[in-house]
């Protein structure tokens, strides 16, 4: 499974509010994709909702990782596709 695809199911699941993730999808997340990939699609950040489904597996969120991710990746979706300002 790739990494996007993996970030994906992680995502759709906490959002989702189905199944808890995998110990392995907890494990092997990227927290700063996570969190970039969360900001792209202007989301709030979800970094408490994934250490609460993962703190299940024994597993800790980096969340400095991760509001980096989001930093950045609302920098990112800000300058490609600004809002316009009525």
């Amino acid at each position: 499974m790739t990494l996007l695809a993996r970030c994906l199911l992680l995502g759709g699941c906490v959002l989702a509010g189905c199944a808890t993730p995998t110990d392995n999808e907890c494990r092997s997340a990227n927290w700063y994709d996570l969190g970039f990939r969360d900001a792209i699609f202007a989301m709030q950040p979800q970094d408490l909702a994934y250490s609460e489904a993962c703190a299940k597996h024994g597993v800790k969120v980096d969340s400095a990782r991760y509001a980096q991710g989001w930093t950045e990746g609302r920098y990112e979706a800000d300058y490609r596709h600004p809002q316009p300002t009525h």
